[in-house]
């Protein structure tokens, strides 16, 4: 699926089954609390916190892929309320990077 495709698809699914968009507001504090449920789980996952149930370990990849869902749902309904091509959007981000960033990464020593 392309980036123009999941915001027809987004956009279709909020208009015949979700009823409407939520406002711009509200979507971006469900966009925070989203992200923050990934932050929860890349903590457990990768790094120093423990589970509260331990047998949670076992379905935590499938809740990543899911939570990151969700913050991808979040984003192109804003993209969409906003009037943001997502393609486009992404196309001049990865050509600033390109522009910015063209030596910075290979001379910087804490990355080799």
């Amino acid at each position: 699926m392309t980036l123009a495709e999941a915001q027809r698809t987004v956009d279709e699914w909020i208009n015949t089954i979700g009823v409407r968009y939520y406002s711009e507001l509200t979507n971006t504090a469900v966009l925070m609390e989203e992200t923050g449920e990934v932050a929860r789980l890349m903590a457990r996952i990768y790094g120093e916190q423990s589970f509260k149930n331990p047998a949670d370990a076992a379905t935590a990849p499938d809740q990543l892929a899911d939570e990151m869902a969700d913050v991808l749902f979040v984003l192109i309904c804003l993209a969409n309320q906003t009037g943001v091509d997502l393609t486009d959007a992404l196309q001049a981000n990865l050509r600033k990077k390109t522009a910015r960033d063209a030596n910075r990464h290979s001379s910087n020593e804490k990355l080799r």
